[in-house]
């Protein structure tokens, strides 16, 4: 199966089984390589993203510990998805994330590096900031809700409501020389403070106190 035949599967399934929005779609820039940064509660978050109304090109990095599901692991490789080891420094993976950066593909990404149990916002970690810095890519920060309790939801033969929120791109400056590590905190401080300020008070977690409205 086509990456694009997938699209339209995943597109069809969200509209019918779902009530899904994207708001702000107009931040996406429509051309270029971009990190669309996102918080992360469901395996839902990902189809989510794939089938966005402006970037069709979309890829995103995924954690190999879920090569051991046989459907996951054919979605990925079928929506041409990035495998990274988060348990190592996967740098295989993040040369494969930088070249479709520098082919003008957008790419998903979840600063928080692991899957939030409590969909609550999780402290970030720098591997996002280091790959924006690495190849001069504007971020996006997104906020989503609903992905956390879709399942049970569905279960019960209810549409859940999925929300994905775009904020303005920004870009990082590059690191002043001696400067890398309290650069790296101070940015991915403020990128995490992006994706909050788009995420209702209840889900900004980490965040909730820190946040700029």
């Amino acid at each position: 199966m086509k990456k694009e035949t997938l699209q339209h599967i995943v597109r069809f399934l969200i509209k019918t089984l779902t009530l899904s929005e994207y708001i702000d779609v107009e931040n996406i820039p429509k051309q270029g390589g971009v990190i669309l940064a996102i918080n992360h509660m469901s395996q839902l978050d990902t189809p989510l993203l794939l089938v966005n109304p402006v970037r069709a090109d979309i890829t995103g990095l995924v954690t190999t510990k879920y090569r051991e599901n046989l459907l996951v692991s054919w979605l990925t490789d079928t929506a041409e998805g990035i495998w990274i080891n988060r348990d190592a420094a996967d740098f295989s993976a993040i040369r494969k994330a930088s070249q479709a950066l520098g082919k003008g593909i957008a790419l998903g990404i979840s600063p928080e590096g692991t899957r939030s149990k409590n969909g609550q916002l999780q402290e970030g970690k720098p591997g996002t900031v280091m790959l924006a810095v690495k190849t001069g890519a504007p971020i996006v920060p997104v906020g989503i809700t609903g992905t956390e309790s879709a399942f049970r939801e569905l279960k019960h033969f209810r549409r859940p409501r999925l929300t994905a929120r775009f904020g303005e791109p920004f870009v990082i400056p590059p690191f002043e020389q001696g400067s890398r590590s309290q650069d790296l905190k101070k940015w991915t401080h403020e990128l995490m403070l992006r994706i909050a300020a788009l995420l209702p008070e209840s889900y900004r977690g980490f965040y909730r106190a820190q946040t700029r409205e």
